[in-house]
């Protein structure tokens, strides 16, 4: 069988069991196993096997649960009760402030957690009936929970950016670093959006005429519930940008520091750190059995004859270069709506970084702006993830056509965001280097 017939068949196959709704783990390896017996020869199952040793041994690997378990103890710590308290102190007469604050919280959240629905669901049982009982219009509201939750993919320590850099076979930490300037540009756009709707809309963010204005001693104690946050962020990320450890070793020091403010909190019981224990074991297994399927699936793919074919292919094309970055672009974010997203990382990348190599492109610059485009497919309709988030903290008389109604202008933002990190590298690259030289 040719190299092209085969490349067709292994893509075809894959995306015609996708739309089915089957869990993409076992599409991978059940399809992994087909191809390896048909197409190959049955004594090469033992590709299988040493793919699952190569994953179940991979040290880098580490560092995701204990970022989910940190998450996990964290949302339960009460540390984002006390930093929404504090934002409305603050930004609560000014109009769009509740809206703002939830941008600025959201990223103080993907700067601690670096898992996406943990921002969505809090922000979505906390900050939208507020905003509602004010007059905000839904949509608006809907929109900047779901945009500002999304930050967690970009800005570190981020969970698929840790998924990416160990498929790419680049450093964790540089990738990781790299992320965050994009994602403080993507909240800036965000708040500047809302100021704006604020002075062109003002009936969209009225100002509750109850409200009083905080007095500065207030505000200035409620700074407070900022102090464990900031210290936490800069033990992290300041550990991982210096050098003093590794992205796993300051996983692991971010898991005792989230302990800390539920032990003052008086929540660090047995039944908390059970539940969050029983959670990362939940989500660690799905990223697991998918990363397990997805290696299996493109050492086929590879071993066959697919990645060479497909490189000759980009080879033979008269085409400019960012022609084809574009092309690769709009396929993640048409994937981003349909599949989940580690399957998208696994999948692609180690398809998608030869091309980006022979096309001379960066691949840490590249990875920021997957995974910008992940996190436009992340809110695009109709199956975008977040959007499934948010709709477990809906009112009763609010329906999903407001939540994709309410995304639209952010996805534009985001789109916004992508084309500024692709026509400016070293916005994403700068940092990376900076780190790299010391």
């Amino acid at each position: 069988m040719s190299p092209n017939t085969i490349l067709l068949l292994m893509f075809g196959s894959l995306t015609l069991f996708m739309l089915s709704g089957l869990p993409i783990a076992f599409v991978l390896g059940g399809l992994s196993l087909l191809f390896i017996v048909t197409l190959w020869e049955p004594s090469a199952v033992i590709v299988l096997v040493l793919q699952i040793y190569d994953t179940m041994k991979s040290e880098a690997l580490l560092a995701i649960p204990l970022f989910i378990l940190m998450a996990c103890i964290l949302q339960r710590s009460g540390v984002i009760e006390d930093l929404y308290k504090a934002m409305e102190l603050w930004f609560g007469r000014l109009r769009g402030g509740l809206a703002i604050g939830t941008v600025i919280i959201c990223v103080v959240m993907a700067a601690m957690t670096g898992v996406v629905g943990a921002a969505v669901t809090a922000m979505g049982i906390l900050a939208l009936p507020e905003m509602l009982r004010r007059g905000y219009k839904p949509e608006l509201a809907l929109g900047t929970i779901c945009a500002s939750g999304t930050l967690g993919i970009l800005i570190p320590p981020s969970v698929l950016t840790i998924v990416y850099a160990v498929t790419a076979q680049v450093s964790i930490g540089q990738m990781l670093i790299a992320g965050l300037v994009p994602g403080l540009i993507l909240a800036v756009l965000y708040i500047g959006y809302i100021i704006v709707v604020g002075w062109l809309k003002p009936e969209w963010v009225p100002l509750d005429p109850s409200t009083r204005q905080a007095p500065w001693r207030d505000k200035l104690v409620a700074l407070k519930a900022l102090v464990f946050p900031s210290l936490l962020i800069a033990l992290i990320l300041g550990s991982i940008f210096f050098g003093i450890a590794t992205p796993t070793e300051s996983a692991a020091v971010g898991v005792a520091g989230a302990i800390i403010p539920a032990l003052f909190k008086r929540k660090l019981n047995l039944p908390m750190l059970s539940q969050a224990g029983v959670d990362t074991l939940k989500a660690t297994s799905m990223i697991l059995w998918i990363t397990l399927g997805a290696k299996a699936y493109v050492a086929i793919f590879t071993g066959l004859g697919g990645a060479d074919t497909l490189l000759e292919f980009i080879k033979g094309m008269e085409v400019n270069r960012w022609w084809i970055l574009a092309a690769m672009m709009l396929l993640l974010i048409f994937l981003g709506t349909v599949l989940d997203e580690l399957g998208i990382i696994l999948l692609t990348v180690p398809v998608f970084l030869p091309i980006v190599r022979l096309l001379g492109f960066d691949e840490i610059w590249f990875g920021v702006l997957y995974a910008i485009t992940i996190q436009m497919g992340y809110i695009s309709p109709p199956f975008g993830y977040t959007l499934f988030y948010i709709k477990g903290t809906l009112p009763k008389h609010i329906g999903m056509g407001a939540v994709y109604r309410g995304i639209i202008p952010f996805f534009f933002l985001q789109f916004v965001g992508l084309l500024i990190c692709a026509a400016f590298p070293d916005l994403v690259t700068w940092l990376p280097k900076l780190m790299a030289s010391r």
